[in-house]
């Protein structure tokens, strides 16, 4: 269920398939960097293939000593051997050097796109992180990325050599007999016309394949997560049930796209070898016209197999290459999406916050069809505490969204100190925040960093005085390593409750002139939770709190308390007022503690 927090999950990156040549033009920008590099790579393919080149005709001239009518003349065959050899050895040479250095290319290039994601993805609204999966996300960040580097480390440099190799093998094979090259005037266009057409058919199958996994690594990341819920709801049989429909999805995503990838190869080297035997037998006629010797036709027989191997090979690499293509658009389609709206030219700074907060008009919908808040109009004085109450999805972490412009409004406007937020820097907005969620989050690392994550140069003292006022301090205490246990992201090692206090430290930490507390006492127990309270509201004494609680009892002292029904506010006041006023807050206080409601 949404919670009115946001427009829901849709589809993965759904977006027209571009060109070819679109996409390798987006992609140029990241080798662009390295041009030299590939400057070098391109001198040393050419070098390297052009020297291999040599050798046909070497074993060609190797024959014709060997035949010659004044007798075998070994001398001239061991020279041509021995420089056969020397070719092959510093070929070997150049090739190893070229993948080293386009391995190299690669990992560079890997890691400047995946840093690239990352930047790229922080700085997106958070609307985007309400739309898609984050296993999705996940799966582009990695196998994605790596697709695109395995095509740049691998199969660049085949194309590459490839090409050279055809065009250098042409010009030997038109310096030696001419007329055996309209052979191939039949069979290169037949290799190419199948090549382009299979191309057209597998690309949008590795486009399903990319989605199809996606799809899958966001199920299992969801149904990781949630493997506690899972479990206690018993339905591993129906989770399990379903990550193998995404699986049995993917895997034939999967075996559709190589499959009908794997088609191209054989074809095309069943054209290539037809032209082959062509070659053979054209040639033997002409040797026994004596139009040509036989060590001509032997070198013709290997430029022809060099010609036509590369061919075979980037048939071969298609679905490879494909592969990337369809990665790549991913990669790009997620760089292409628009960042958080970037502040105004005339943004203004925040040199002191009183924290006076005003809500105007304000109503907001995630979409444009749907509008969750109406009407919003409040005031909230500097150290005042303005709670918000109300039945789930009735609007009350929206405003709180609003309020740290997480999203914008959609008519009115939200003042802070009079000016407009829209106004004012956004970093420095939401600076003046401290947010506790009810959805708590560590990281990998000590307890001590953890509590110390939102300041700089932080003290062991300061860290230990939050965490005696977030009563944790004695659980931290007891831990094997105390204040230098090391804790999981997941928090495994320590309860639910205890996770939170440690985030409620972190925000005692930080000078903000706003608190903002969501739900943030959920998963401890009742006297706890007023323990902290407590400590909280003298630590935030002077600054403006906003306090989203389902335990009434928790928010009784607040100096104001909003109730919210359906995205308006329906009552205001005090506890007092609105338990003397007998309204909807009224119902909410007794029933939640199942007292009669004359027993107020």
């Amino acid at each position: 269920m949404n919670k009115g927090r946001g427009p829901g999950r849709g589809p993965a990156f759904a977006k027209p398939k571009e060109k070819t040549s679109v996409v390798l033009l987006k992609m140029w920008r990241y080798l662009a960097q390295y041009q030299w590099i590939i400057v070098a790579a391109a001198l040393m393919s050419v070098l390297g293939n052009m020297l291999g080149l040599l050798s046909p005709k070497l074993s060609g001239a190797a024959i014709d000593a060997i035949e010659n009518q004044a007798g075998v003349q070994f001398p001239t065959v061991y020279k041509y051997v021995l420089l056969m050899i020397l070719l092959a050895l510093f070929t070997s040479l150049t090739s190893w050097s070229l993948s080293a250095i386009m391995i190299r290319l690669s990992r560079n290039v890997v890691n400047k796109m995946r840093k690239d994601l990352f930047d790229h993805m922080t700085a997106l609204p958070i609307s985007f992180f309400d739309q898609y999966q984050t296993g999705d996300v996940i799966s582009i960040l990695s196998y994605d990325v790596d697709t695109v580097g395995a095509t740049l480390s691998t199969d660049l440099t085949q194309i590459l050599s490839s090409l050279i190799t055809v065009v250098g093998s042409f010009i030997m094979m038109m310096s030696i007999a001419p007329s055996m090259l309209l052979i191939f005037l039949v069979t290169i266009p037949c290799s190419i016309g199948v090549t382009r057409w299979r191309a057209r058919i597998v690309r949008p199958l590795f486009s399903k394949r990319s989605r199809m996994l996606g799809a899958m690594n966001g199920y299992a990341e969801e149904a990781v997560s949630g493997l506690k819920t899972i479990r206690a709801y018993h339905q591993e049989d129906e989770f399990n049930e379903r990550f193998r429909t995404h699986n049995d999805n993917a895997v034939q995503a999967t075996w559709h796209a190589d499959h009908t990838a794997a088609v191209t190869g054989p074809t095309v080297n069943l054209i290539n070898n037809l032209s082959l035997a062509a070659v053979s037998i054209f040639g033997a006629l002409l040797y026994m016209a004596g139009g040509i010797t036989l060590g001509n036709v032997s070198s013709f027989v290997l430029y022809s197999r060099k010609f036509s191997g590369p061919i075979n090979e980037f048939a071969n690499i298609l679905s490879e290459i494909q592969s990337s293509l369809a990665a790549a658009e991913r990669v790009l389609v997620l760089l292409s999406l628009d960042p958080e709206p970037a502040d105004a030219l005339d943004a203004q700074s925040l040199p002191a916050c009183k924290g006076h907060v005003a809500f105007r008009d304000v109503s907001f919908g995630y979409t444009k069809d749907t509008t969750v808040l109406h009407d919003i109009n409040f005031t909230a004085e500097p150290g005042k505490v303005i709670a918000i109450v109300g039945e789930t999805g009735c609007g009350k972490t929206t405003l709180i969204n609003l309020l740290m412009r997480f999203y914008d409004v959609s008519s009115g406007a939200i003042l802070l100190d009079g000016v407009d937020i829209r106004r004012l820097k956004r970093d420095e907005l939401r600076s003046q925040f401290t947010m506790v969620l009810q959805d708590t989050w560590l990281f990998d690392g000590t307890v001590m960093e953890n509590i110390a994550y939102g300041r700089d140069g932080i003290t062991r003292e300061e860290v230990e005085r939050a965490a005696k006022a977030a009563h944790i301090h004695d659980m931290i205490l007891s831990l094997p390593q105390g204040y230098d246990t090391q804790v999981t992201g997941s928090g495994s090692s320590i309860s639910k409750g205890q996770k939170q206090l440690l985030t409620i430290a972190r925000a005692m930490l930080i000078d903000s002139s706003m608190l903002i507390l969501d739900e943030a006492t959920s998963n401890v127990d009742t006297q706890t939770e007023r323990k902290i309270q407590e400590a909280m509201l003298q630590l935030m004494r002077g600054r403006t709190c906003f306090v989203i609680a389902h335990r009434l009892s928790t928010i009784t002292g607040a100096d104001c308390i909003l109730v919210m029904d359906k995205g308006r506010i329906v009552e205001r006041g005090t506890h007092e007022e609105l338990l003397a006023r007998k309204g909807m807050y009224y119902e909410l206080y007794h029933a939640q503690f199942d007292k009669p409601k004359d027993a107020a």
